[in-house]
């Protein structure tokens, strides 16, 4: 697989580590307008720098490419690349809007190439662990979930995460992970309500969100940017026969609370995740060369993602209104 990658910044960078000692996998190119972080890229990769993406087409053997751009950028990106008849895998979100979201889909259908959206908290362990068991019937029934994910505020190229015309702010562009892992654990949304606290000295976006599933199931979400501690992941899935938490500041794993048989007591069962010998991304990116590869679907579609952009454009709707936002459409 001869792949390429647009955008050399953190996540850019952070490709081209993986994708360096994938087997199978050839780095033929990394594109960004600045040419030193370029450069980087290409020492990591043996790959060609390129400063604009019109040169990057001229090779011939080109397959697919890896869109680590700024969330703006994204639609005009992969249309082009859709029009090259490259398969492209994109970075999260998908899209500002779900409009620019379905038309990037529609555009990868016409011309026949795939399209994989990064939405990689569905590829880490213990998150993955925990969907299994609240999806297992080990807890019972899921009914209610928080999420909390709290981080310092984002320092991108020119400022571009302070415009929330082009990074889409908190909830877009950090909230949709949990966004897209609720709506993979309880199926279709019925409604949302969000608030949004935000402050300029020191920068700092504060938002929640409530999310009413249409089988009655609650999630809670909480997104932080400016948070001044370590970057931080909580989360507790609750069933009417059991309870999973993990807390990333902690040592275990995942902590998993189950109604004892007997009379009121509660057992506690750690359930550690298998060490890895890769990150997260690159289970991911490894993930979706394998799909097309063999053409089978991937654990998160591109209508999944175009379904978290849906629900995370209602939050900020609800967020300006004060009001609740129903949601129509389904998630698969």
């Amino acid at each position: 697989m001869n792949i390429a990658i647009l955008g050399c910044g953190t996540m850019g960078t952070a490709y081209a580590h993986n994708l360096a000692k994938m087997p199978g996998v050839t780095v033929t190119g990394v594109v960004d307008i600045n040419a030193e972080r370029a450069e980087r890229a290409a020492a990591l990769t043996g790959a060609k720098a390129y400063t604009d993406v019109e040169s990057l087409f001229e090779q011939k053997d080109l397959e697919t490419v890896a869109v680590c751009l700024p969330t703006y950028l994204h639609k005009p990106f992969v249309m082009k690349l859709a029009e090259k008849g490259l398969h492209v895998i994109c970075e999260k979100p998908a899209a500002l809007t779900l409009e620019d979201a379905q038309e990037m889909k529609a555009a990868c259908e016409k011309h026949g190439v795939r399209l994989f959206i990064g939405h990689v908290v569905r590829f880490f362990p213990n998150y993955h662990d925990a969907y299994r068991q609240a999806r297992s019937g080990n807890i019972g029934t899921p009914k209610m979930a928080h999420f909390k994910r709290y981080g310092s505020y984002p320092q991108g190229m020119d400022g571009w995460y302070n415009d929330p015309g082009k990074s889409g702010g908190v909830i877009m562009d950090l909230m949709i992970h949990d966004i897209d892992f609720a709506c993979w654990l309880f199926g279709e949304v019925e409604s949302v309500y969000a608030s949004i606290v935000k402050r300029a000295e020191p920068q700092m976006e504060y938002a929640q969100l409530t999310l009413h599933f249409k089988n009655s199931a609650i999630a809670s979400l909480t997104g932080y940017w400016g948070y001044p501690g370590p970057f931080t992941t909580q989360f507790e899935i609750s069933g009417d026969q059991g309870i999973v938490r993990f807390d990333s500041n902690q040592v275990q794993s995942l902590d998993v609370k189950l109604v004892s048989a007997e009379a009121g007591e509660g057992a506690a069962v750690q359930v550690p995740s298998s060490p890895s010998l890769h990150d997260p991304y690159y289970n991911e990116v490894q993930h979706f060369i394998e799909c097309i590869r063999n053409g089978s679907e991937p654990l998160v579609s591109i209508k999944d993602a175009c379904y978290a952009v849906e629900i995370a454009q209602a939050a900020e709707q609800s967020a300006q209104t004060g009001q609740p936002v129903m949601i129509g459409g389904t998630v698969s």
